[in-house]
């Protein structure tokens, strides 16, 4: 079965982009499932899980599929479909994925399956090696942009999102800081462009998904062998961090693609941004403002640097089955 990762920096544009391809008769996406990094690691790779631990996998990613990242987790639903995708079968924990895939696409009556986590350009190796014919869009949206959506991703349970509970609204709000935000774009723009000429592979600006929606969608459908349809961009606007959720509204917003510009980040924000991420900027065009640093504001985020960094450490540990493997792939580009 055909499969599409959609990657790249959080906050880029992955989700729509995922709703976009589910218009298409053809393709399936799930919701963001987080199998890469939180359900498994490097060192499962090889290791054969017992049928019941097995079953309880398929389980968590069949309930993950239906109902979304953050819904309540109630395996025992799923344990008779899991039964029958395991079929009494000791699989790898990416066998048990590939089939759940398979299973729940099918199940959608497509033929193809699309992944959109944002993280998972951090396993494109890994990824390759269990689905060597998978195809890759990997999305890049400016590191300011990118920024001011993180700095407001806390609001998102005051703006519609439906699973943005208390914990998840400290969450995100733990996890912004410039310097953080700017490091991560960094490493995920490194992880993902390496791979620009590999042939299962298109790299895709969100400025131009917004700006050009037809013209890039038609060169995504004809990368992926869809047929491009018009309706596919008909897509409820919904998701954003500087907007209310409106999803009986269909379409692709274009007022908000350079909304940093019109305020939201200070000065010592942008400062940080640029210098940064100022080489991956250039080298995609982003335009650089060359700002001066201004003194006060840059000390007061390096002063509160270690409060947030731990705290969003803290607060993320159950997001990472092996911790030293998740710091490490953001450090090692």
């Amino acid at each position: 079965m055909k499969t599409i990762f959609i990657i790249g920096n959080g906050r880029s544009g992955t989700t729509m982009l995922g709703r976009i391809l589910n218009n298409n008769s053809e393709v399936h996406t799930f919701p963001e499932i987080h199998f890469f990094e939180q359900l498994w690691s490097k060192a499962d790779t090889e290791k054969k899980l017992t049928v019941p631990t097995g079953v309880e996998l398929c389980s968590l990613i069949l309930n993950i599929s239906r109902e979304g990242y953050f819904s309540k987790r109630h395996l025992s639903d799923f344990k008779n479909e899991a039964d029958l995708i395991i079929e009494n079968s000791e699989l790898t924990g990416l066998e048990v994925y590939k089939k759940v895939l398979e299973y729940e696409t099918i199940r959608n009556k497509k033929n193809i399956s699309c992944k959109q986590t944002p993280q998972n350009v951090f396993y494109v190796k890994e990824i390759l090696s269990s689905f060597p014919e998978s195809k890759f869009i990997f999305l890049i949206r400016d590191p300011r942009a990118v920024m001011l959506s993180q700095k407001n991703k806390w609001r998102r349970k005051f703006l519609g999102g439906k699973h943005a509970g208390w914990f998840e609204t400290v969450r995100a709000w733990f996890n912004y800081h410039p310097f953080t935000i700017g490091k991560l774009w960094n490493a995920a723009f490194l992880a993902g462009i390496k791979f620009k000429n590999d042939r299962r592979f298109l790299v895709v600006k969100f400025e131009d998904l917004i700006n050009t929606p037809e013209s890039t969608v038609n060169e995504i459908c004809n990368f992926l062998n869809i047929k491009y349809d018009k309706e596919m961009l008909e897509v409820p606007q919904v998701g954003s961090s500087i907007g209310k959720d409106i999803a009986e509204k269909k379409g692709i917003r274009k007022d908000r693609i350079e909304s940093w510009k019109g305020g939201g980040l200070s000065k010592s924000e942008l400062y940080i941004c640029e210098k940064i991420c100022r080489i991956n900027m250039n080298s995609v065009g982003y335009n650089l403002m060359n700002l001066k640093m201004p003194l006060f504001g840059f000390m007061f985020y390096v002063l509160i640097f270690p409060f947030k960094i731990a705290g969003a450490l803290l607060l993320n540990l159950h997001r990472m089955k092996n911790i030293s493997e998740t710091i490490k792939k953001r450090l090692a580009v």
